[in-house]
């Protein structure tokens, strides 16, 4: 019997199902938004908790896919996404700071990626890989926009300090691994084979600075509207440290 997986197409970045994903990422955005504006505590509460719980089922399913043929360099958890999902499940379930700053640096830039230059190679819609890869990715950016927008939760300077050591932290640790075992979790050997923002950024490892910087940069000016003259909304929620 034919595979079914073998025929199906191949992804193809800004072909009917990646504009499919990028118009259900802004329909989900705006309702979180709106639900997030409209809701009790006790409300949030449940909304939050589900979606953390939905996230962790999917990310879980992935994690256990990816050890059913594991391999050094696709099985180990190294990726920020991972982080980032961790990241997005725990601020989601408990509305702390620290993971919420997490999620709002990385979710609101590196995930978002995913929407630019997805880096998807394998079968196109309904395969597992495509679906694992979308659902993850905009979960996570979800998680962001529903905190930050819709529950109201703020980045300060202390969250930016903390998300810059964190990633410099996984950086360094996750470009040891890679040199040791001969993998490239994170791009941060070498460039990935599908097109991508990188490209734009020098060959390796200058890609690796001038991206850096450039995050760095664009995650200041995400902190500097909420923190400018001391202006926190005072209807914020107030986050758990």
């Amino acid at each position: 019997m034919r595979d079914v997986y073998s025929a199906q197409p191949e992804f193809s970045a800004y072909g009917p199902s990646h504009w499919a994903a990028i118009a259900l990422f802004v329909a989900g955005s705006v309702f979180l938004i709106w639900a997030g504006r409209r809701q009790t505590e006790a409300q949030a509460r449940h909304l939050s908790r589900a979606l953390g719980g939905i996230l962790a089922v999917i990310y879980g399913s992935a994690v256990l896919y990816s050890l059913s043929s594991p391999t050094l360099g696709g099985s180990v958890p190294l990726q920020l996404t991972d982080l980032a999902t961790v990241s997005a499940i725990y601020a989601l379930w408990s509305h702390r700071h620290w993971p919420f700053a997490l999620t709002y640096y990385w979710g609101l830039v590196l995930s978002t990626q995913a929407l630019i230059s997805p880096a998807l190679a394998g079968p196109d819609f309904p395969g597992y890989e495509f679906l694992a890869f979308w659902a993850i990715h905009l979960f996570v950016v979800w998680a962001a926009i529903y905190l930050t927008w819709g529950r109201r939760m703020r980045p300060t300077w202390r969250s930016y300090r903390f998300a810059v050591l964190v990633t410099l932290t996984w950086a360094i640790v996750t470009f040891i691994f890679n040199r040791i075992a001969d993998t490239n979790y994170g791009f941060l050997n070498a460039k990935p084979s599908t097109a991508s923002l990188l490209d734009l950024m020098g060959p390796w490892p200058v890609y690796l600075f001038s991206g850096m910087t450039i995050v760095f940069i664009i995650w200041a000016l995400m902190t500097w509207p909420w923190e400018r003259d001391g202006i926190l909304d005072k209807d914020a929620a107030q986050p758990v440290v």
